[in-house]
């Protein structure tokens, strides 16, 4: 690379003309990146969202080291460090002496959470994506190895995107792509960067630097999480990666320093880094997401879009003059439901929903309850049950809770469902590159085996070691990495990008 090359290469990307970032169609441009081929008119559109985006954090403080001073970053990511450990450490102090959750007022609260930030999860580690096409070069390889990580190198129960995604059904916190505009911006500037990382490389850099950083929202959230009773794993995990030691903060710096330019072009890059790490704070506004939480109305919502099947049992349980089922669908109708559930002694406001009429339809202490017993067994989700639960809590004057019972054992373990059958391995003289792994029952998998099969066929006949690593990195984009095929291709990539 020339002077005059690289000298372009780390000036400001240039931005053509663009409506303003705050007016742009988000979740349109969010789901349309999402598809494993995008429109190249969406992609556009995206860079242009961003190149924006970037110009409206310009005005947002900036704590990292000034630029010019590369060394003071191991210094600044190790006092970050410190402070998170000794925010922490207060937080658990004042909570065991009586101190209020802080993230989430309830049950509900904590699974709207998930809702919110779900457009932002299921994109987890996609703006590294783009590192891949210089996989041969040795100072792209701490992101590389970080995406691979992010990935879970291909085993599913650390995939982070499946594991975020077991996490959201186990609780019926789906429903994401109905969120409000403001939900999609965080998933949508990953995914931007996923896709044009070669125009905003520097910035990349800057977003991974705040993306890898220690947390203390996501140690809080794994501590509250915990004493709801809703398994933390996923945000447990990024505590222990995202460290400035030996995990991905410490990759992150690694990376910094092997890819800054030492030449005239260094302070418009470490510029263009500082941005990009700017842009990373305010794409993770937690404060803002979980402020958006209001109890009713999130009630009322999920009601009006509930649909039950006709011959479902709760047909037999009318509330006013209509069968329960009747009430739902109807974003009028909810309140007026709401209403009778209290008038009618359903539930009462300020108790205990476990004590509830309603709840006695619902479930059970004694598993000898004849299923008849309790027609709405199955009629509402998790997270509408946590819902109506900590709706009745409330009284209906004032905004008190009633005693919430807090979850004394572990929460269950999500384990996230294999892409096949439990396997065997077929017994064989060693071939290829990597072996593949047969389910057991091998004629009710065929298409799985099949898939999967013709993946490593295709490996295998690859010309070199770069015609192989460009066909698994296809497979190993936002959308496809957390599918069966992209599992896998992400074991090949990192035994052939180790070796």
């Amino acid at each position: 690379m020339t002077q005059e090359s690289a000298a372009a290469a780390y000036a400001a990307p240039t931005r053509r003309a663009a409506a303003p970032a705050s007016n742009a169609p988000l979740r349109k441009l969010y789901l349309a990146l999402s598809e494993a081929a995008p429109d190249p008119a969406a992609l556009a559109a995206a860079a242009d969202w961003l190149a924006v985006r970037l110009q409206e954090s310009a005005a947002a403080a900036s704590s990292l080291p000034a630029p010019g001073h590369g060394a003071a970053f191991t210094a600044f990511l190790a006092a970050r460090q410190d402070e998170i450990d000794e925010q922490y450490k207060q937080y658990v102090a004042e909570r065991r002496a009586g101190a209020p959750r802080r993230m989430f007022s309830g049950r509900a609260h904590a699974l709207y959470y998930l809702k919110a930030i779900a457009p932002t999860r299921l994109t987890d580690g996609a703006w590294l994506y783009g590192a891949l096409a210089r996989w041969n070069e040795p100072a792209m390889r701490p992101l590389i190895a970080t995406y691979l990580e992010e990935l879970g190198n291909g085993v599913p129960d650390k995939n982070h995107v499946v594991i975020f995604q077991q996490l959201i059904d186990a609780h019926g916190s789906n429903g994401w792509q109905r969120l409000a505009e403001h939900h999609f911006d965080g998933g949508l500037t990953q995914l931007t960067l996923a896709h044009h990382a070669e125009r905003f490389f520097p910035e990349l850099i800057g977003y991974n630097l705040g993306a890898e950083r220690a947390d203390l929202d996501a140690q809080i959230a794994a501590y509250e999480l915990n004493e709801l009773g809703i398994d933390p794993y996923y945000f447990t995990l990024h505590v222990s990666a995202d460290n400035s030691i030996t995990g991905h903060a410490s990759l992150a710096l690694d990376a910094l320093r092997s890819l800054t330019p030492n030449d005239e072009t260094t302070a418009g890059f470490l510029r263009r880094v500082d941005a990009g790490y700017r842009l990373h704070h305010l794409a993770a506004d937690n404060a803002a997401l979980l402020s958006g939480f209001a109890l009713r109305a999130e009630l009322e919502a999920a009601l009006a879009v509930k649909n039950v099947a006709l011959y479902h049992p709760a047909n037999t349980v009318r509330i006013g003059a209509r069968a329960l089922p009747e009430w739902f669908g109807d974003s009028e109708a909810a309140p007026q439901l709401l209403e009778l559930l209290e008038s009618e002694g359903w539930l009462v406001r300020g108790e205990d929903a476990a004590a509830s009429r309603l709840w006695a339809l619902i479930e059970s202490a004694d598993p000898d309850t004849p299923a008849e017993a309790l027609p709405l067994a199955s009629l509402f989700t998790e997270y509408e049950l946590a819902l109506l639960a900590d709706w009745a809590s409330t009284p209906s004057q004032g905004t008190a809770h009633a005693p919430v019972r807090l979850v004394t054992t572990p929460p269950r373990r999500i384990n996230p469902a294999p892409p096949a059958a439990p396997e065997r391995v077929r017994e064989s003289a060693e071939r290829g590159i990597i072996r593949h792994r047969f389910p057991d029952d091998e004629h009710g998998w065929e298409a799985l085996a099949n898939e999967l099969s013709l993946l490593e066929a295709r490996i295998v006949a690859s010309n070199s070691k770069e015609e192989a690593i460009a066909l698994l990195a296809a497979l190993m984009g936002p959308a496809r990495h957390h599918a069966s095929t992209g599992l896998m291709a992400t074991r090949m990539f990192s035994q052939l990008f180790s070796a």
